[in-house]
């Protein structure tokens, strides 16, 4: 892992795009750690943050979110990352996908195709550099059968 995955804020980032990426290292964490996610654990992860607790207020949304589709969401992956098994997937990159997943079915206040572009984002600050063709793969076919986008849910 790059050390920059420590040190966010220091990166200039946007403030949406520094929750994906603190969201994705939460999702990394609990993977690779092999922990439930939990209100306590995702405090202690945040108190390790350097902002205030209120500025990952998007990033609590994607982690919840995340979590309460994974089973459907892994699904998907499984089924569109033709050739690869869920734990053939890189950890990072199958967190980014999460992510990605998640906002594509579930949050029709962000448009496919920007999740698409925030996921490749991450994948170069965060992974390596075969990621972003594998992501951009994989999200691409996805979106050809995410169900349309509506203005009001969420």
């Amino acid at each position: 892992m790059p050390d920059e995955f420590e040190d966010l804020e220091n990166m200039n980032l946007s403030a949406r795009r520094e929750n994906r990426a603190a969201a994705m290292q939460y999702i990394y964490m609990c993977e690779m750690n092999s922990r439930e996610h939990t209100p306590e654990y995702l405090d202690e992860f945040l108190s390790r943050k350097p902002r205030e607790r209120s500025f990952y207020a998007f990033a609590e949304e994607l982690i919840a979110g995340v979590f309460a589709h994974k089973k459907s969401i892994d699904e998907t992956v499984s089924k569109y990352a033709q050739n690869w098994a869920l734990p053939r997937i890189c950890k990072v990159d199958l967190s980014i996908l999460r992510i990605a997943i998640f906002e594509m079915f579930h949050r029709d206040d962000i448009p496919a195709v920007v999740s698409i572009n925030e996921a490749i984002e991450l994948s170069k600050m965060f992974s390596g550099a075969d990621s972003k063709r594998f992501i951009n793969g994989v999200l691409d076919k996805i979106k050809e059968s995410a169900p349309a986008k509506s203005s009001n849910k969420r």
